[in-house]
């Protein structure tokens, strides 16, 4: 009996924090990684466990059967592969929501998707004081007994933690990892019932391993999502990745899907967007600077190549080291976006950390690893920015794409701020039609001057000037921005991002407006 009970302990354990993962990326998909998400899935969850162990005790003291306990994980086995069978017309309405920004329904759609998880987590929350109850034959072991459990099954939760984000997302998928948790349950449980309480236990329930296996081999039916001019889509291990196509236009939408992250189309190369002005960078510095004097950019937030691709046409003699985290987004750069420039070195890493460990310096150095409003706090940090300019050179120039709110520069504020105790220059430029600003940031002090100079030089002067050069230049010109207020300034200490950036979310769905952050 102590064999199956510490091995029915273990897969509950792993189990339910296997369960909180894919959770988290279920509602990931649609509704963001904020810390908002996140915290009310951790909250939630800690509930309907603590629910479980009170009723757990209690039913323990009522029947105190082996029979009983495997039953229990029998049930939540099965109403684990049900969460992903409900969930999907759920979350595809939600998505269509989220687009419109349709608050009410992203809200029960939110909730509707958390009450699904009630019934498996509670009966989960069970195992460990039942286990307990079954396993106490002598009031003098009660600790050690007790203790042995629940060391048990935090070693379950544990393994359920790295599981599903090393192993199984990236290679199963979200649904599918609720399956193979579900199964791991039936296993368990049947198995406990066929020993403790016989073959003729087992019967009533010969129905769910076939439903597993239907839903396992056949799937459930179309897409995460429904959206339209959709031609690919994937998990990692840190997104979910959506291609679509629309007139020829590739473009690279992530999670929650506000905001593209990549664009291409095989004969133009202005989207006019934010990845042009990253070419506008050298410029700030006095005149003349010629396109063949740029010969070094880092990309950190490399997504799928727009920006490198659009540099290697631009500077001819330019080498590019691209920082993406996401392999996954790698390779789907190469694939759907021709990121196979033979200049780009990619390397798949946290921008932070290969910046840091980099005995390189560059000209240029992009951060587009912010997910508006989901933005990295140790990517906006003072100590973040010391690193940055480290990594540049003496006519160097930090570029950083910033969202922000349609009346709310408070975060373009803070960052700039943050940068001005590492730089002595900021520039910031607003992107016509979006919720994106460009914050350029120079090693030497520099004027707004420096930019018309500069592009009367290369109209005059470089003849290989690209168009898509100068008419960045000229969006730059037209759109500087006064310099920012003093502000916050964030540290690795205290770097309140999280706060800043929920309170603009929240003002901007309460105001109504239909746009979103890019």
């Amino acid at each position: 009996m102590r064999k199956t009970l510490t091995i029915a302990v273990f897969f509950s354990g792993m189990a339910s924090l296997g369960i909180e993962m894919a959770a988290s990326r279920l509602l990931g998909n649609v509704f963001g990684t904020s810390n908002l998400v996140w915290a009310s899935i951790i909250g939630l969850i800690l509930i309907y466990l603590a629910v479980g162990y009170f009723i757990g005790g209690r039913w323990a003291d009522r029947s105190p059967h082996m029979e009983t306990f495997f039953k229990i994980l029998t049930w939540a086995a099965i109403s684990t592969a049900v969460v992903p069978v409900l969930s999907r017309p759920v979350l595809r309405l939600a998505a269509n929501a989220f687009d419109q920004l349709q608050l009410g329904i992203l809200l029960g759609s939110f909730t509707s998707v958390l009450i699904l998880l009630v019934i498996p987590m509670i009966l989960l929350g069970t195992a460990s004081p039942f286990a307990i109850r079954l396993a106490v034959h002598d009031s003098a072991n009660i600790g050690q007994t007790s203790g042995r459990i629940y060391a048990i099954s935090t070693l379950g939760s544990f393994i359920g933690t790295f599981l599903p984000v090393l192993l199984l997302i990236p290679t199963l998928g979200t649904y599918r990892t609720f399956l193979f948790f579900s199964g791991i349950l039936l296993v368990v449980g049947l198995t406990g019932l066929y020993l403790h309480a016989g073959a003729r236990k087992i019967l009533p329930f010969l129905w769910a391993p076939l439903l597993i296996i239907f839903l396992w081999v056949w799937g459930l039916p179309g897409g995460a999502k429904n959206t339209p001019g959709m031609v690919y889509e994937t998990e990692s291990a840190y997104n979910y990745i959506q291609v679509l196509e629309y007139d020829g236009y590739h473009y690279l939408r992530l999670n929650e899907g506000q905001g593209v992250h990549s664009v291409y189309h095989p004969t133009e190369l202005n989207y006019y967007g934010p990845w042009e002005q990253v070419l506008v960078a050298p410029f700030f510095n006095p005149a003349p600077v010629n396109t063949a004097d740029i010969r070094s950019l880092a990309i950190v937030g490399l997504a799928a190549g727009t920006t490198a691709r659009q540099a290697s046409i631009v500077y001819p003699n330019i080498h590019i080291d691209g920082i993406e985290i996401d392999p996954k987004i790698v390779e789907v750069g190469r694939k759907y976006f021709d990121m196979n420039q033979p200049n780009l070195n990619v390397i798949v890493q946290d921008g932070r950390w290969a910046l840091a460990h980099s005995d390189q310096q560059y000209q240029i150095i992009s951060i587009d690893a912010y997910r508006p409003p989901y933005i990295p706090a140790h990517l906006t940090s003072q100590e973040f920015f010391t690193t940055v300019r480290e990594h540049l050179t003496a006519d160097g120039v930090m570029v950083i794409n910033v969202g922000r709110g349609p009346d709310d520069r408070r975060l373009i504020d803070a960052l700039s701020t943050t940068i001005l105790t590492v730089f002595p220059t900021i520039h910031i430029v607003d992107i016509p039609g979006s919720f994106n600003s460009i914050l350029f940031a120079t090693v030497q002090p520099t004027a707004p001057e420096n930019l018309a100079a500069n592009y009367l030089n290369l109209i005059q002067q470089d003849s290989s000037a690209n168009p898509l050069l100068l008419r960045s230049i000229e969006v730059a010109a037209a759109q500087l921005q006064p310099q920012p207020q003093v502000s916050l300034v964030f540290t690795d200490d205290k770097a309140p991002i999280e706060w800043m950036t929920n309170n603009m979310v929240i003002q901007f769905l309460l105001s109504g407006n239909k746009e979103m952050l890019q």
